[in-house]
């Protein structure tokens, strides 16, 4: 236990890459209230919206008037994804905290997402970087499909140590180890980040895991062993990936929240307000939270 870090930051992804996914259009205004829900309740970083092309993601297609709409919360930093130079142009009115480009693991997998091999996506991403560093906006970089993927399967360490090589020499500060679809386990997750370690220190390392078979929060714990103090989560369990046929939602800020909360572990974040934050976002697309901790709360209150 002495081994675990003492405080644990958690960037809820939910606005973001929670909502992406959702068939029903969801007004700005409702995202809008689920980000000062979720700074109401402690959360300091939030990914908010997406500057991509509305034909790809129309539920993102109302980025600026989300942004425009956020009460900013000082000491709260506010995130955006630009995957290209025209989605950062798009971006810098709308003056994001930080903004997150991304990379796969997998040759298979950047070539279904994005059309193009490991090496070219960096080679786009470089400029973005450069300007986003110019502009004194910190750059994120989310490497996803860390352990396993859908058309390659698993995935070795030393193709994560080279995709974070690739993200460390264009600039990018700090990146996210994702287990995309689900299907790490406590040890090879900590071999990831093992790989990704080789490149960026302790402290610009985050875990960001779904839950597909179950293993969310194991892996976290796993991740929290070998010293991760960043993780990413999604309020309600929202989210998806429409490249990874049978991936569910990203681990649950809630059931985070909750296990941190028995280890002693110091968030800053309040467990009620969050559930509540779930409870408004999940009555807005008419379905309970993908939260057990959520769901057994909301029943004690009822009952």
């Amino acid at each position: 236990m002495s081994k675990l870090p003492a405080h644990i930051r958690i960037i809820d992804v939910g606005p973001r890459d929670g909502l992406q996914n959702e068939k029903q259009p969801v007004p700005a205004a409702v995202k809008v209230e689920l980000v000062h829900r979720l700074q109401a309740a402690g959360l300091a970083e939030i990914e908010v919206t997406s500057y991509v092309s509305p034909k790809w993601v129309p539920q993102m297609a109302d980025n600026h008037e989300v942004m425009a709409g956020i009460q900013r919360k000082p000491g709260v930093r506010y995130s955006v994804l630009t995957p290209n130079k025209r989605g950062f142009n798009d971006a810098l009115p709308d003056k994001p905290d930080e903004i997150v480009v991304f990379g796969a693991a997998s040759e298979a997998f950047s070539q279904k997402n994005i059309n193009c091999s490991i090496a070219e996506s960096i080679e786009r991403f470089a400029p973005v970087v450069e300007a986003a560093r110019a502009a004194g906006i910190a750059v994120r970089g989310a490497m996803s499909c860390t352990v396993g993927c859908p058309y390659e399967g698993e995935i070795a360490p030393e193709k994560v140590g080279y995709l974070a090589g690739l993200m460390k020499g264009i600039g990018v500060q700090r990146v996210d180890v994702a287990d995309t679809i689900g299907v790490g386990t406590p040890n090879k997750v900590q071999k990831a980040i093992e790989a990704t370690l080789r490149h960026f220190d302790i402290d610009h390392v985050s875990g960001h895991f779904h839950d597909t078979y179950g293993q969310a929060l194991a892996n976290t714990y796993a991740a929290m062993e070998v010293g991760v103090r960043n993780f990413q989560s999604s309020v309600a369990g929202l989210g998806g990936c429409p490249y990874a046929k049978g991936a569910t939602g990203n681990v649950a800020t809630e059931d985070v929240v909750f296990m941190l909360n028995g280890l002693g572990i110091e968030t800053g974040i309040d467990l009620d307000k969050l559930v509540d934050a779930g409870k408004f976002i999940s009555d807005h697309l008419g379905r309970k939270p993908q939260s057990l901790a959520a769901v057994a709360i909301l029943n004690k209150r009822a009952g």
